[in-house]
């Protein structure tokens, strides 16, 4: 891990973070061009891809709901209890975010609000490479249940023997997914964005997934609506003297082990723990069954940064803006208030980040990257769209009319304040002349100011 040291007031900058930023060229260029060949051939595009990348592709691209359901019998009753476990604290938190349509009146009976609706569908992609995430299938189902989504797709690629994983499939019959569909990949994305002959469209599509998946979900937004485009996987432990090494150490590489592109931070106001936490993970990693990744992650793209104090630390840490915070602090609760930017903070060191991957009952789909600065985790918020509702009395129309028309006049719009003056005038009890409405949408000339001179360079 490379280590950054903060002393006579210099701030962490974004140059000092070993991050790659957006997304490679070539990866961009070739997932749109896979986009674009499933939007133009559907089902054979699609078929070409599976087979080209995942070396397998079923005969139909839907798994037969026996076949997900079945799934439930498959698994061991510890890991099906477990889920169960997990699905519910999950429901039970999202049950909260749940938005409701508001309504409010003014003395004049205007009525203003917002009306709540949930998209009509959505499509949860499920990573199945490296290795299987039934967690991520709770995670991004149950808000969109909870939103009141009516269709919730799932895509997932299989293996390359043909088959996927029944803990993924159990997830997905716990959660509640209507349709799942054997494909993964950019052609997934392109899949569930366009719609093909055997996978219809959706409205919104969310979920983790590699770079070609990132590169097609940013591609066809706009077109389909998306809830980020994730980068890997990463954490930031913020650790003073009273940090356990071991435990710090192991919280590190609960991240690294994710993907070598995966990145781990440690932020520290004491000088010793570097060196104690770096020595435990030399220890721990040798024992990892997943060595390879877990070290490629620490050594590439792991970074140290020593602070003179909490307070630097924790500014160093608003810049870091990290997917996952803990804070291994005396007092963690007290420094919350300092945290600006994170996309889940675990306080206090019982607070395991794995804990809220998979049990806790936050969402562990979350802004990667740095975009923790304006994004937020998935919830149910991303299921709905809200409209807002507007509905004007005579009175409320001959409050507002002068404002309006006076606003519309600035900006040289008149149709905008004819529209608003028409009204007013029968509000009022009068009469309009259709051929001669001028003075109708403005009534008074509206003098226009003079521009602001700006300070300039004489040439």
């Amino acid at each position: 891990m490379r280590t950054v040291t903060l002393t006579g007031g210099r701030r962490l900058t974004q140059a000092d973070l070993n991050r790659t930023g957006a997304l490679p060229a070539d990866v961009c260029a070739a997932a749109e061009k896979i986009v674009d060949d499933v939007r133009a051939r559907g089902d054979e595009a699609v078929r070409e891809y599976c087979l080209r990348f995942d070396r397998a592709c079923p005969e139909s691209f839907r798994v037969p709901d026996e076949l997900v359901r079945g799934a439930l019998d498959l698994v061991s009753p510890e890991f099906l209890a477990s889920l169960t476990r997990a699905r519910d604290q999950i429901l039970a938190f999202h049950e909260r975010e749940r938005e409701q349509s508001w309504f409010t009146t003014r003395p004049d009976g205007t009525l203003l609000g917002v009306q709540v609706t949930p998209v009509a569908s959505a499509a949860v992609y499920v990573p199945g490479g490296r290795a299987q995430y039934p967690s991520t299938v709770l995670m991004d189902t149950v808000p969109a249940k909870v939103a009141g989504v009516g269709r919730v797709v799932m895509v997932t690629p299989p293996q390359a023997d043909g088959t996927l994983s029944a803990y993924t499939l159990a997830a997905a019959a716990l959660a509640g997914v209507d349709e799942v569909y054997a494909v993964g990949g950019a052609q997934a994305v392109a899949a569930v964005a366009y719609g093909t002959e055997s996978i219809p469209a959706v409205e919104k599509i969310v979920g983790p997934g590699n770079a070609y998946v990132a590169a097609a979900k940013r591609y066809v937004s706009g077109d389909v609506g998306i809830d980020m485009v994730a980068g890997p996987s990463e954490v930031c432990v913020l650790a003073d003297a009273t940090a356990d090494p071991v435990v710090v150490a192991a919280d590190l590489m609960a991240q690294a082990e994710h993907d070598p592109m995966a990145s781990c931070y440690l932020v520290t106001c004491d000088a010793d723990l570097p060196g104690r936490v770096l020595a435990a993970a030399e220890r721990l990693v040798s024992q990892s069954p997943r060595e390879d990744i877990t070290r490629a992650s620490l050594d590439e793209r792991g970074v140290i940064v020593v602070a003179e104090g909490l307070d630097a630390a924790a500014d160093a840490v608003n810049v870091v803006a990290p997917e996952h915070l803990e804070l291994h602090c005396e007092g963690a609760m007290g420094l919350l208030g300092k945290i600006r930017n994170a996309g889940a903070i675990f306080v206090g060191a019982w607070s395991s980040e794995p804990l809220g991957d998979y049990v806790a009952g936050p969402n562990h789909t979350l802004p990667t990257g740095g975009t923790a600065r304006w994004a937020n985790p998935l919830g149910v918020y991303d299921f709905q769209k809200r409209s807002s509702v507007i509905s004007y009395t005579p009175e409320g129309l001959l409050a507002d009319a002068p404002s309006a028309q006076t606003l519309a006049q600035s900006e040289g719009l008149w149709a905008h304040a004819l529209s608003v003056g028409l009204r007013r005038r029968l509000a009022e009890g009068g009469t309009y002349d259709v051929d001669d409405v001028r003075r109708v949408a403005w009534p008074e000339d509206l003098p226009a100011p003079a521009g602001v001179r700006l300070p300039r360079e004489e040439a």
